[in-house]
């Protein structure tokens, strides 16, 4: 039987409630939900720290402090969500979706869809890991990373949980005014390729042609918005939760 995957609705949220969503999924496929797929963006530009990075590495880096925050579910350094398009993807348990490694999978598609626009695109490997800066992930170059002109332009994370997987990233399509260091696939391209809906549009088309499974457009379920509102005032909106380190 061929595997199913529902892929929710493309849309742009806050900081906590992008972060409560992801965390609804994965909660929903640990619980029988099945496998989810969503595209999105920020409401507004927002830094995102690493689950295991203090909350004073803000003041840092010159600009950061000024931005609304949030801490992740997932490790890793801090992320400016700003000019992006940002993905989730939760899987249940079982063998039928254990067809990883996940991370360079998805990236492989990126670089796919960028060869076709001619811009190249190559994976970080074992052995090439470079670091540039100690508090933004995408100065810090890991084995499977996405690089354009040398540039990380796509970086994810996983988070487990009784056996199901939340793997989420973040595609730079532009350089951010708070991260101007760090270029995006337009500015390396010289035009702007695509928006974030249509790339999302793109991405979710070859996953399905990848993977082989049935993409299916769906609405949240009741269970996961009431999750995704009681995850938002718990943890992500909560003052408390996301300076706790």
């Amino acid at each position: 039987m061929t595997p199913t995957v529902r892929l929710l609705p493309f849309a742009a949220a806050d900081g906590p409630a992008n972060m409560a969503a992801d965390e609804s999924l994965l909660e929903s496929a640990a619980a029988g939900g099945g496998a989810a797929l969503r595209f999105y963006t920020w409401a507004e530009p927002t830094l995102s720290l690493g689950y295991f990075q203090p909350a004073g590495v803000r003041a840092a880096v010159p600009g950061l402090d000024r931005l609304a925050w949030v801490r992740r579910a997932t490790g890793g350094a801090a992320i400016v969500h700003h000019h992006e398009l940002t993905y989730a993807l939760a899987l249940p348990a079982g063998k039928e979706w254990a067809a990883g490694p996940w991370v360079c999978r998805v990236h492989y598609l990126l670089r796919d869809v960028l060869a076709e626009v001619g811009v190249r695109a190559r994976a970080v490997v074992c052995g090439e890991e470079r670091k540039f800066g100690e508090v933004l992930c995408f100065l810090h170059q890991t084995p499977g990373d996405l690089l354009v002109n040398g540039s990380k332009v796509a970086g994810s994370a996983q988070r487990k949980w009784k056996g199901a997987l939340l793997q989420h990233g973040s595609l730079l399509l532009r350089r951010s005014e708070f991260a101007p260091e760090m270029p995006g696939i337009h500015d390396t391209a010289g035009r702007d390729l695509f928006t974030p809906e249509a790339l999302a549009a793109v991405l979710a088309a070859r996953f399905a042609a990848d993977t082989s499974w049935r993409i299916i457009p769906c609405d949240w379920t009741d269970t996961e918005l009431r999750r995704t509102a009681e995850i938002r005032a718990e943890k992500y909106a909560n003052p408390a939760w996301n300076a706790k380190r």
